[in-house]
């Protein structure tokens, strides 16, 4: 994915037209993370908003009892630090890289001005804002409602390339996802995943290997995550 195609599938930005997509190109600049590289802790202060343009990053916090509570894993085409740029709080959780990534920064003494010139960017950004709380309201209903079970599959299906009603966002079968990480992200333990992930195997609904879990059979999954509950 490069930076216009980037600019331009962003919620922020999806309704400005080319002109107005190349004159933000030009307030940004990029960077480049290696595996495990952080790119702010919790409690920084947040000028940038990042977009990210190749490979992943898992925004968490850590536990009183050093254990890590994942909330997102963020891949092309998603945006990283809204949040923070827009009240000037610090920063909410800390990100790291999963793997080597390349980001496209946009500073908020940049953006600012640029959205007060451009209300389409600025209706958009209250749009991704609005979706963000949306999500975080889903994510409380689904931890208290939900078994691990069901919980566990809709993250696998929202990593694989699933929304949040189980329909298709790209073409990605595979999650290359420590069994940690998820257990970090469902607020569980690495046993507990990977003894239902051997179960899902054994009926054929995914195939494990080091680091990676493929989904084999989405319609089964989406059986599992009640999809048709939303």
């Amino acid at each position: 994915m490069d930076s216009r195609e980037l600019l331009a599938g962003i919620g922020l930005f999806q309704d400005l037209n080319a002109e107005e997509i190349a004159l933000l190109l030009e307030l940004t600049t990029s960077r480049r993370l290696i595996t495990k590289e952080t790119l702010f802790q919790k409690g920084d202060t947040g000028n940038q908003l990042y977009g990210v343009l190749s490979g992943r990053l898992k925004a968490m916090a850590p536990g009183r009892d050093g254990k890590e509570l994942v909330f997102a894993v963020m891949g092309p085409g998603d945006v990283i630090g809204e949040i923070a740029v827009v009240d000037s709080e610090p920063r909410s959780a800390t990100v790291v890289a999963l793997e080597k990534s390349e980001l496209l920064c946009l500073d908020r003494r940049d953006l600012l001005p640029f959205l007060e010139d451009h209300p389409r960017a600025a209706i958009g950004f209250a749009t991704v804002l609005a979706r963000r709380v949306r999500r975080l309201s889903s994510y409380a209903e689904d931890a208290f409602f939900l078994p691990l079970a069901s919980r566990m599959a809709r993250t696998l299906l929202v990593l694989a390339g699933r929304d949040e009603r189980g329909e298709r966002t790209g073409l990605l079968n595979e999650v290359r996802f420590a069994q940690q990480d998820l257990a970090d992200m469902l607020g569980t333990t690495r046993e507990s995943v990977n003894k239902q992930l051997r179960s899902w195997e054994e009926q054929g609904l995914v195939e494990l290997s080091r680091g990676r879990m493929r989904v084999r059979d989405s319609a089964g999954l989406s059986a599992v995550a009640d999809w048709e509950g939303l």
